[in-house]
C-alpha cells in the first residue's frame, strides 16, 4: 500500500517529533510513506471560526496532494475529522468522497488497517492518555463512558503493547481538557479552568507523561503544566510507540 503522510500545520511548526515519529514507525511497519510537500493547512481553523467558505483553496490543495494514495494518515484526530465532515469541492465532489473515506487518525489506522499485533518499543514511564473529543466522538476511536456499551480504546491496545510502561487510572477518563479548537481563544477562562481539572486528575494519579492522539490537546495542557512549575511532560501517542 503507499500512504501519504499528513503532517498539520500545528504539528510541523511546533511538535514536528510527532511527525517524525509517526513517519519512522510507519516505515518500522513496512509501509511505504511518501510526505506530500506542497501540503499546508486542511482549513480547520478557519472552519471552526465560521469561515468554511472561505476553505476553498485549502481544500483543492488537499485533494491535489493526496487523492493519488491508497491511504492518508496522520497523527491528528481533530483534522482527520474535518477532512472526513467537511472536505468538499464542488468542481470535484467524487474525490472529495474518496478521500474523506481513506483518511485515518494514526492508532485507527495501526489497530484498523495494519491490524498491529506486537511493538518493538520500550517505554519505563508512568503514563496518563487523554482521550481527545475529536477522536472519541468524531472517529470513534475509544469508548465513552456515558454509553453502557463495551469499552474500548484504540490508542490503548497499542500502548499495552509497549514494554515498560505502565498506565495510570484517571478518575474522568475521557473528560475534556477545555482546548477545543478556537474555543480556547472566545472561552479562555472557561478553557483554562477545565485544562487545570484535566491536568489535575494526570497529577494526583502520578503521571510522568500525558500522552493523547492529538497534539492540539497535549499543547493545552503542556501549557498549564508549565504554569504551574511541573515536571510532567506531554508526548504524542507516536513518540511512545516509536521508542527504543
Amino acid at each position: 500500500m503507499k500512504v501519504g503522510l499528513f503532517i498539520p500545520c500545528y504539528v510541523d511548526q511546533f511538535y514536528p517529533n510527532a511527525a517524525i515519529a509517526t513517519l519512522r514507525l510507519l516505515q518500522k511497519l513496512g509501509v511505504e510513506v511518501v510526505y506530500p510537500s506542497k501540503q499546508t493547512c486542511c482549513g480547520q481553523p478557519m472552519a471552526n471560526s465560521g469561515f468554511e467558505h472561505l476553505t476553498k483553496r485549502c481544500n483543492e490543495l488537499f485533494i491535489e496532494n493526496f487523492e493519488e494514495f491508497d491511504y492518508i494518515v496522520a497523527p491528528s484526530g481533530s483534522c482527520v475529522l474535518h477532512i472526513r465532515d467537511h472536505l468538499h469541492d464542488d468542481k470535484n465532489p467524487e474525490a472529495a468522497k474518496r478521500i474523506s473515506h481513506k483518511i485515518y487518525e494514526l492508532t485507527a489506522f495501526l489497530t484498523g488497517v495494519l491490524k498491529v499485533k506486537s511493538l518493538a518499543a520500550k517505554f519505563p514511564y508512568r503514563v496518563g492518555i487523554h482521550q481527545s473529543c475529536h477522536g472519541q466522538r468524531g472517529l470513534h476511536i475509544s469508548s465513552m463512558t456515558e454509553l453502557v456499551s463495551p469499552e474500548f480504546s484504540k490508542p490503548n491496545s497499542l500502548l499495552n503493547m509497549v514494554q515498560d510502561i505502565e498506565l495510570i487510572h484517571l478518575d474522568r477518563k475521557d473528560e475534556c481538557c477545555g482546548f477545543g479548537g478556537t474555543f480556547c481563544v472566545t472561552e479562555e477562562a472557561v478553557s483554562v479552568k477545565m485544562g487545570k481539572d484535566r491536568v489535575e486528575d494526570h497529577l494526583k494519579h502520578g503521571a510522568e507523561y500525558i500522552t493523547g492522539v492529538d497534539m492540539s490537546c497535549m499543547m493545552h495542557m503542556e501549557g498549564i503544566l508549565k504554569r504551574l512549575g511541573s515536571k510532567v511532560k506531554v508526548i504524542h501517542i507516536a513518540e511512545i510507540l516509536n521508542a527504543e
